[in-house]
This record gives C-alpha cells, sequence and structure tokens, in this order.
C-alpha cells in the first residue's frame, strides 16, 4: 500500500508502468517511494512518454496486438475514444446499500460477451493518464472489457474507508455485479500492484465463480499470517513495527475526507469530476527528521492529524492480536481458489511473505485448477518496478546484468489463457518459477520454492569475543564453533541506532533508500558484530529461505536482535541481500509476551530471509548481527514496556554466544 502518484512519474514510464500508477495503485509510483528509487533504478524504467505525439494508428487483430509503449497521451486518448464505449462514474451498489465508483472501457467492435479486467484501488483513478491509459486501451485492443473502481471511502465511491476495502463483501459483490452483466462472458481476471493487488488475496479465498485468474504484484501488505511470517500486512517484522506503515497512512488515511453528497444525479456526479478529482494535499512532512518522534504512536497525531487507522492499528498489543484476523488480510487458515501469477522482487518490503503465500496457494487450493495453476516471476527490482528490469540493470551499489524480462507479455498471455480459453497463449509446461539469481545475474527456473536442488547448510559465527564491526575477528565457517568460545558484546542505545542502508523496503517518505547497498558504514561501528566467510575458491550459489539462529543474553527484559546477510566483493563491497529482525519478548510466539531475565542466555528463531544469489570466487560470505536497523524498524525502547507509547528508553548490554552447546547460525539452501 502507498500513496498516491505524483504526475512527474508519468513521463518516465516504460510498458509496464501501466502496473505502477493511478488506477493499478502501485506503491513504487508516489510521492514517497519516488524519493526512495535509486537514479540508476529510475533512469533503467524511464522510456520516454513525451515522444513526438503520432497519429493513432489501425488497432491490430486479437492475435497481434498494437505495441503502445511508445504512444503519446494524446495518440492514447483518441484511440481509447476509437475503440470503447465508455461509461464514468457508475455507482456500483453492494450488498449494504453503499455505491462504488466505477469506470467501464467495453470494446465496440465485440460480436459477443467479453472477458474482464478488473482493477480496483484506493487511489486517484479520475484521470487517466500514462501507463493507465495506456493498460486500458491495450486490454480494450485485446478484446478485453476494463474496469477500474474506487474502494469504499475513497474519491468517488461511498462510505467508509478501511484498508483493503472489504474483499469479502464489496470485491465478491464487484465480481457477481460484473458476471451479470449482458456483455460479460463471466470471466473476470484482477490485476494491479501493491495496494491494488492486496485486496486480491482474500477475494481469491472466496473462491468467486467468475473470479478465473489473478496477477497480483508484490502484494505482500494483504498478507496477514501464513507460516513463520507474522506481518499483519507488513506491519510488523518478527514483532518489531515498520515505519513506513505510518508513513503511507499519512497520505491514504483521510478520516475528514472530503466527498460530495451521496444520491446525486448521476450526470451531475460525472460532470462535478471533470473539475474536481477530491484528491486533497496534506502539507508536507520532512520524514527524515519526524521518524525519530517519540512516543511513536504520536508520529502522526503529533502533526495535528486526527487519529484514525494508524492508532487503531498501533493499540494491538501483539502481532496475533485477534484483530488483525477481522479485516481484509488473507491468512493461512484459509482455502485458495484462483488460478495466480505472482510478480515479486528481491528488494521488496515483504518478498518472504510472498513466496510463502506462493507455496501455501500451491498446497491450499480449492480444486487441481487453482492447485496447479500457480506461477511466480521474480526479479531484482524494487516493489513494483518491474518496468526497470533491462539491460544493464543496476540495484542500488551493484550491477546485476541484463534482467530483461517481457513482464507485460506475460501478464497477457496468462490472462488469455484463463480468460478466452488459449491454453497455447501460456502453455502448462510454462516454469512455476522463473527468479533471477544475483552474482551470476541469470534468470533461472524452478518447478518449486525453494528449488529441489537447495540443500540446508549451516555456517556458523566464531570469534574470540571481538567481532565488533568490520575490523574486529569475528568469523563465519562451515566447520562447527569449539565447546568454549568468548562471546560477543555490544551497547545497543535506542537514542543512536544502527542506520538502515538498503535492504528490502518501500513507501517510507524517503526515509530508507532500497536496494543493494554497501553495508560498509554500518559496520564500522562498534554496536554492530560483522562475521566473514574466508574468500571462496569456487561459485556458492543459494536459491530459497535462509534461516538465522542466535544464542543471546541481555541486562534488560526485552530488546531487539537484527541479522543481515551480506555479499562481499573482492574490493570489499558489502552488498546486502536481505534481513531479519526479532523482538525478544515474541521468540515463544506472537501471541504472547515473554521477558527475559539478566544472565540467562536464549534462542532465538528468526524469520526467514529470502534470497537467490551467487557468490562467485574471490567473494565472501557476511553475517552482521546488532539490535537495531532505523528507520525501517521502529526502536526498542528496552524498557519492557509498550514501545509505541513510551518516550524514554535505556542502554541495553546484549550479548551474542557461539560454543558447540549454544551455536549462532545461519542456514543457507545452497544449490548443489
Amino acid at each position: 500500500m502507498l500513496a498516491r502518484s505524483p504526475p512527474a512519474i508519468v513521463i518516465r514510464s516504460a510498458t509496464l508502468i501501466a502496473f505502477s500508477k493511478d488506477l493499478l495503485g502501485t506503491r513504487s509510483m508516489n510521492k514517497t517511494l519516488f524519493a526512495c528509487l535509486s537514479l540508476a533504478a529510475i533512469a533503467g524504467a524511464a522510456l520516454t512518454l513525451q515522444a513526438q505525439p503520432q497519429a493513432a494508428l489501425p488497432a491490430a487483430s486479437d492475435d497481434a496486438p498494437t505495441d503502445y509503449s511508445k504512444w503519446s497521451q494524446p495518440a492514447l486518448e483518441a484511440e481509447l475514444k476509437r475503440l470503447a464505449i465508455v461509461e464514468q462514474k457508475v455507482l456500483m451498489p453492494m450488498r449494504d446499500g453503499v455505491h462504488l465508483s466505477t469506470d467501464i472501457y467495453r470494446p465496440k467492435d465485440a460480436t459477443g460477451p467479453v472477458p474482464t479486467i478488473f482493477v480496483r484501488t484506493p487511489y486517484n483513478m479520475n484521470t487517466l493518464t500514462g501507463g493507465s491509459l495506456r493498460q486500458v486501451v491495450e486490454a480494450v485492443d485485446r478484446g478485453y472489457a476494463y474496469i477500474g473502481q474506487n474502494e469504499r471511502g475513497r474519491y468517488f465511491s461511498e462510505g467508509e474507508f478501511e484498508i483493503l476495502g472489504y474483499p469479502r463483501t464489496d470485491g465478491y459483490d464487484a465480481l457477481t455485479w460484473i458476471a451479470d452483466q449482458p456483455w460479460s462472458n463471466r470471466k473476470v481476471g484482477t490485476l494491479g500492484c501493491s495496494s491494488t493487488a492486496e485486496w486480491q488475496l482474500q477475494l481469491a479465498a472466496t473462491n468467486h465463480p467468475a473470479h478465473a485468474a489473478m496477477v497480483p504484484m508484490a502484494s505482500g501488505a494483504g498478507i496477514g499470517r501464513v507460516g513463520e511470517f507474522h506481518e499483519q500486512g507488513n506491519w510488523y517484522r518478527g514483532g518489531v513495527p515498520r515505519t513506513l506503515f505510518t508513513i503511507w497512512l499519512y497520505d491514504t488515511d483521510n478520516p475528514m475526507r472530503a466527498q460530495i453528497p451521496e444520491n446525486l444525479d448521476p450526470k451531475l456526479r460525472q460532470y462535478l469530476s471533470q473539475y474536481s478529482d477530491l484528491n486533497p494535499k496534506k502539507p508536507d512532512v520532512t520524514w527524515s527528521k519526524q521518524v525519530w518522534h517519540l512516543p511513536y504512536a504520536e508520529m502522526l497525531t503529533s502533526l495535528g492529524e486526527p487519529a484514525g487507522t494508524n492508532e487503531k492499528l498501533i493499540a494491538r498489543a501483539k502481532p496475533d492480536d485477534p484483530e488483525w484476523f477481522k479485516g481484509g488480510l488473507y491468512h493461512d487458515n484459509e482455502k485458495w481458489g484462483v488460478p495466480a501469477l505472482w510478480y515479486n522482487s528481491w528488494y521488496d518490503v515483504s518478498i518472504g511473505p510472498n513466496l510463502a503465500l506462493y507455496n501455501h496457494a500451491t498446497k491450499a487450493g480449492v480444486d487441481a485448477e487453482a492447485r496447479d495453476n500457480q506461477y511466480a516471476i521474480v526479479g531484482p527490482s524494487v516493489h513494483c518496478a518491474f518496468a526497470s528490469l533491462g539491460p544493464d540493470f543496476r540495484s542500488g551499489d551493484r550491477v546485476l546484468g541484463d534482467t530483461t524480462m517481457d513482464v507485460n507479455g506475460e501478464v497477457w498471455k496468462f490472462f488469455d489463457r484463463f480468460l478466452k480459453s488459449k491454453p497455447e497463449a501460456f502453455p502448462s509446461t510454462t516454469p512455476k518459477i522463473r527468479y533471477y539469481s544475483m552474482g551470476d545475474n541469470q534468470w533461472k527456473t524452478s518447478h518449486q520454492w525453494p528449488p529441489k536442488e537447495a540443500q540446508e547448510t549451516r555456517l556458523y559465527l566464531q570469534s574470540n569475543g571481538k567481532a565488533n564491526s568490520m575490523f574486529g575477528d569475528g568469523k563465519l565457517s562451515f566447520s562447527p564453533p569449539p565447546a568454549s568460545q568468548s562471546a560477543d558484546n555490544f551497547v545497543y542505545d535506542p537514542l543512536n541506532p544502527v542506520q538502515t542502508i538498503g535492504g528490502g523496503d518501500c513507501c517510507n517518505g524517503g526515509v530508507v533508500v532500497p536496494g543493494a547497498f554497501d553495508q560498509r558504514p554500518a559496520e564500522v561501528r562498534h554496536d554492530v558484530l560483522v562475521y566473514t566467510s574466508d574468500r571462496l575458491t569456487a561459485p556458492v550459489t543459494v536459491a530459497g529461505f535462509v534461516d538465522a539462529i542466535l544464542h543471546v543474553s541481555s541486562d534488560v527484559k526485552d530488546t531487539d536482535f537484527a541479522v543481515k546477510l551480506v555479499d562481499v566483493a573482492p574490493d570489499g563491497t558489502a552488498y546486502i541481500l536481505d534481513d531479519t529482525i526479532l523482538r525478544t519478548r515474541f521468540r515463544e510466539g506472537y501471541d504472547r509476551e515473554v521477558f527475559m531475565e539478566k544472565g540467562k542466555t536464549y534462542k532465538l528463531d528468526f524469520t526467514p530471509m529470502s534470497t537467490a544469489n551467487t557468490f562467485l570466487p574471490g567473494h565472501r560470505i557476511r553475517v552482521e548481527v546488532s539490535s537495531s536497523s532505523f528507520p525501517k524498524y521502529g526502536r526498542n525502547l528496552n524498557t519492557g514496556g509498550r514501545n509505541e507509547f513510551e518516550k524514554d528508553g535505556i542502554v541495553a548490554n546484549n550479548q551474542v554466544k557461539h560454543t558447540s552447546s549454544q551455536p549462532s547460525y545461519i542456514v543457507l539452501p545452497i544449490m548443489k
């Protein structure tokens, strides 16, 4: 979920920006994430939509659709007018009498019922521009109806806003309405990135008969609990709140929103939309400063914001608070009813839960069609930036080669198979998983995740008690530690936390730039333990989930421990692959709080990291351990109280042990 897209982004797009703007509600194309994307990634995504205007070309046949990627705005508008029957601001009725504002585009030349692409979003869809306009034109040209709809409580839709927009009721009712239209072939495909994808997950659990296929892209914030991940829509990681959601809610949640009167004449409603998009602009916030505000729970209200969704969610005491299971999040106690093509990214905010949910869908499908038709594509980009994939791709500080993938083409092939009954368009022999392996820089395939060839291998943390910083004596070894070895100690001061540098993140007002950035500025700190392997003499390829186990102690009741996996190049550049964190009070489960006692040792089992990377010869494998990664994660104030509501913290003296009886290690899925 993230905030609105600035108009300037419209001119910096490639074919798949269609999945990243306006109707599709992407995080990556909004004002908060625009600041987060590296200039290199943005440049990689940029194909000008301000090319010289050209006349609309004759529409191609269904078998050879027109390439609209370089058409100008005026040409696309003219083409849409030529191709489509347009109905805007239609009020679609829900079961409780609330009406949702809906725009409908249907092919004029249809000779019978047509399939529908359905895009449902909390974001501003009042005006079609750039990629969103091109997406509609493409759909109609290919013989699809295209429907864009605002969730309740957003813009021209009636009702009260709730995150994810009531998928089980409003989403289900919308599919029923579409299927009942005389122009519909009763097959609907849902499509979108970020917020426009996340609501689809719980909708899939309802197994609506018209829901024939779905393409959820970067949909992690729609996942509540799946397997080891109890993130509740990206609100937590390991029980630690993420700051991104509070920042996102500033722009998205609007308890005092402007709205037009209900029961207004439809023609007047549409007329009003031509000069007012009900899209208020809130005051700008310097998030790099505001994110430090304590208490954490008052980050928004201290700006003058009225209490709203953010404060309601912060009030929940634990990651498995029963309230998390009452909204629109999808949980792994639910079935799965829809074939899906999943798009995810190694440097997105929730790559782990997304891959875990893919695995869940292959097992929890209501029938063989659902179970056997789950496909996933995982690239090295950041949140919703699939358009940036291409030659000479760069993530952060790391050059990753040619990442070209026809994302747009694969989406239409998938829909043609399931919405038009064209099995040859997307054959059943298509690899279940296509993923980009970093380091060796190759697209690879697998029938499952992790790949069957991946074998779990332990690498142990070792030192003589001085692993502090990259200049310490920390070692990462394939050999188990000795029976006796000095522990590593460090001081964690919540007023001086370790800075987040890159990794998987999004939608956070620019306070963290996601990607494969060099970690050495953090590794020079004394409160960061650094464990590094010897230089590799042969490549080590990993693909899958990376587990981390630490044996720790502390002199406070509660603190955090953070783990980071890093690929160290021969020149010393330390590229982050992924990270994880755990609030120690939740080490025995996310439905309870169990505090630490001074002098006692505790085993921590972290939420897994996820990656696909080849550590090349001459490279080294590195693990960092600290007690913070701020501002990505909210700080633990170490008191044992409700961190979100406290203003003052205390210093923690923390320890990591690594002996044969109390080992600390990571588990790499090494390809054999």
